[in-house]
């Protein structure tokens, strides 16, 4: 489950961008997952829910947004959702294909709460 890997590096990106003293206000973050990533997002969420127990990062949340593979046909320049792996333009049949999307793994945003509200 290499998904384990995976949430412990994003633990590190967010402990790396976000000051120590407002690690406790993290309430999300939000990964791009494309879907011929090889992560699969159900475990790589439990997997960053497992890491964050007892740290300051407890209360914070993953949000996944799944990108899907897409191509763009270099014969007759449609772009398509393709199955993972496949790169075969659907409209032409050509393997003349460009990956538009669905590689995708990185951390789009962390959202902090406001400190005021915290503190009330």
């Amino acid at each position: 489950m290499h998904e384990l890997s995976v949430a412990q590096s994003i633990f590190d990106i967010v402990c790396r961008y976000v000051s120590r003293p407002e690690l406790p206000l993290v309430r999300t973050v939000r990964v791009r997952v494309g879907s011929a990533s090889g992560v699969v997002p159900d475990s790589l969420e439990f997997s960053f829910q497992a890491i964050i127990i007892d740290t300051p990062l407890s209360g914070a949340r993953m949000e996944i947004e799944s990108i899907p593979f897409r191509l763009l046909c270099e014969n007759c320049h449609a772009t398509s959702n393709s199955d993972e792996g496949l790169r075969l333009c659907p409209e032409c049949g050509s393997v003349a294909t460009t990956i538009v999307s669905g590689t995708e793994l990185h951390v789009k945003d962390i959202e902090l709460s406001d400190e005021e509200k915290v503190k009330r």
